[in-house]
C-alpha cells in the first residue's frame, strides 16, 4: 500500500482542499493506474444477504493484497457501506472508493446518505474516491468529501460519442456541437474533468464552492435532488465544517 500521507490543508463545508505528495486534491487520476484491489463485484440494488456477502468476499480479498486503493460495497445499505469502509480502514486502506457510484448519481436520496455516512465515519486523513463521475457531480461530490476523481468516465463516454462539458453530456449523435474521433473525444472529455477539478480546488481556496455547488446542481434533477436532500436532511454534516459569521 502506498504510504504517502493525505494533509488537510483547508475545508470549505466538509470539502477538503488538501496534499497528497505534489498533488493538490480534490485532483483526477489515470484509472489504468489506480492500483485496486480485488473484490467482489455486487450490484447496487440486491437483497441485503446478497450485499452482505458481497462485503465479507470484498474484505476478504482485500485482507490479501499490498493495492493502494480499495472498493467500499455494500450495495444500497448505508450501514453496510460503513462496516465496508471502516474495516478497510482498519486492514491499513486510505484510499476508498465508492463502488457502484454511476447507480447512485441517478438515486440522490441514497446518494447523500452513503456519502455522508461513509464520510463522517472514516478517519478525516482516509480519501474518498470516485471512479465514474461526470464533471456536472463533480462539485457536489468534491462538496460531500470526495478526494479523488479517476477519468473512467471521459473513457467510457468518449467511447460512445458523448461529450462532456462542464455542465451537461452531449450525445453528439444528436447534438451535433463538434466531431471528434474516439481518442479525440477522450481526451477531450478528460480535459473537461481536469478543468472541472481544477475549479472546485480554487473555489475551496476562495471559500465559494458551495456557490459553484448551487450553480452546477441546476444541470440535472438528480444533481438538484441530491442538494436539496443535503440541505434538507445532514445540516448537522454541513455546519460541522461550516464557520459561523
Amino acid at each position: 500500500m502506498s504510504k504517502t500521507e493525505y494533509q488537510i490543508k483547508l475545508h470549505d463545508g466538509p470539502a477538503r482542499l488538501g496534499l497528497l505528495g505534489d498533488s493538490e486534491t480534490p485532483l483526477l487520476v489515470k484509472y489504468e493506474k489506480m492500483d485496486i484491489a480485488p473484490y467482489e463485484t455486487i450490484p447496487h440494488n440486491v437483497p441485503r444477504e446478497i450485499a452482505e456477502w458481497g462485503v465479507t468476499e470484498t474484505l476478504e480479498l482485500a485482507s490479501e493484497s499490498d493495492a493502494e486503493y480499495a472498493f467500499i460495497h455494500g450495495s444500497r445499505y448505508t450501514d453496510l457501506r460503513v462496516r465496508c469502509a471502516l474495516e478497510l480502514e482498519e486492514t491499513g486502506f486510505r484510499k476508498l472508493i465508492v463502488a457502484n457510484m454511476d447507480e447512485l448519481l441517478q438515486r440522490p436520496m441514497e446518494m447523500v446518505r452513503i456519502l455522508t455516512g461513509i464520510r463522517e465515519a472514516i478517519k478525516p486523513e482516509t480519501m474518498l474516491c470516485s471512479t465514474f463521475s461526470p464533471p456536472a457531480f463533480i462539485p457536489l461530490l468534491a462538496y460531500m468529501g470526495v478526494d479523488v476523481f479517476s477519468d473512467a468516465a471521459a473513457e467510457f463516454y468518449g467511447m460512445i460519442n458523448v461529450l462532456f462539458t462542464e455542465t451537461h453530456t452531449y450525445p453528439l449523435d444528436t447534438y451535433r456541437i463538434c466531431s471528434y474521433s474516439t481518442d479525440e473525444l477522450i481526451e477531450r472529455n478528460r480535459l473537461t474533468l481536469d478543468l472541472v477539478l481544477r475549479e472546485v480546488r480554487e473555489h475551496i481556496k476562495n471559500g465559494t464552492l458551495r456557490n459553484l455547488v448551487e450553480e452546477r446542481a441546476a444541470s440535472s434533477p438528480q444533481n438538484m435532488s441530491a442538494l436539496r436532500i443535503l440541505d434538507h436532511e445532514m445540516q448537522e454534516f454541513l455546519q460541522k465544517y461550516t464557520p459561523l459569521y
